[in-house]
């Protein structure tokens, strides 16, 4: 028997060793969206089988949104653009954040094909964010001279890490400037 119980030893650590707690297992649920081209992307599921390293932002964000976008970039630049790696940055902002907008932000950023910005309709936007337990709240409205609406959101500091099966497993302060080399580290525990 005690043969038995050392040789198994070494297959349970293998097997429980290197897999994190799930923060939240979003795998069930199923998010209709536009990317910053205009083409339909359901998420989680168009990123069955891949890891996802998730942002949230605004791209009128007076603060920390640019942070955690270069932070976003720098993993996959640190990551050399790793094909089992998606980057994606989820807007809650989709009035303002059209696929255009979000494009053209994308492009300020130079990010790399392997990287999604996600907008849509209100209700799939904001039903997204609370699914990822994103907090949002518009903190300043005025109106310009010319008409338009001017507003600016508080908001959560997140980015996220899903692995394969569309589960959280770790959690971070998006805009913190140690995050990417944090997550770099997490990911290869787990890759």
């Amino acid at each position: 028997m005690k043969k038995l119980v050392v040789l198994l030893f070494p297959f349970l650590f293998l097997a429980c060793g290197n897999q994190p707690e799930v923060i939240e297992d979003m795998g069930d649920a199923s998010f209709e969206l536009l990317n910053q081209d205009s083409v339909a992307v359901t998420f989680p599921d168009d990123f069955e089988g891949e890891y996802v390293v998730m942002g949230f932002i605004y791209t009128n964000c007076p603060d920390i949104c640019s942070l955690i976008t270069q932070n976003l970039v720098q993993i996959q630049k640190d990551m050399n653009y790793p094909e089992d790696v998606q980057f994606v940055a989820a807007t809650f902002d989709p009035m303002r954040d059209t696929p255009s907008a979000l494009r053209k932000y994308g492009e300020a950023f130079n990010v790399g094909e392997n990287f999604t910005f996600l907008t849509g309709d209100s209700t799939e936007v904001f039903a997204l964010m609370d699914s990822a337990r994103v907090r949002s709240q518009v903190s300043m409205r005025d109106t310009t001279g010319d008409g338009r609406e001017l507003y600016f959101i508080n908001h959560s500091d997140k980015i996220m890490v899903l692995d394969k099966q569309a589960r959280v497993i770790f959690e971070y302060g998006g805009s913190q400037k140690v995050i990417p080399t944090v997550v770099q580290e997490d990911l290869n525990k787990v890759r």
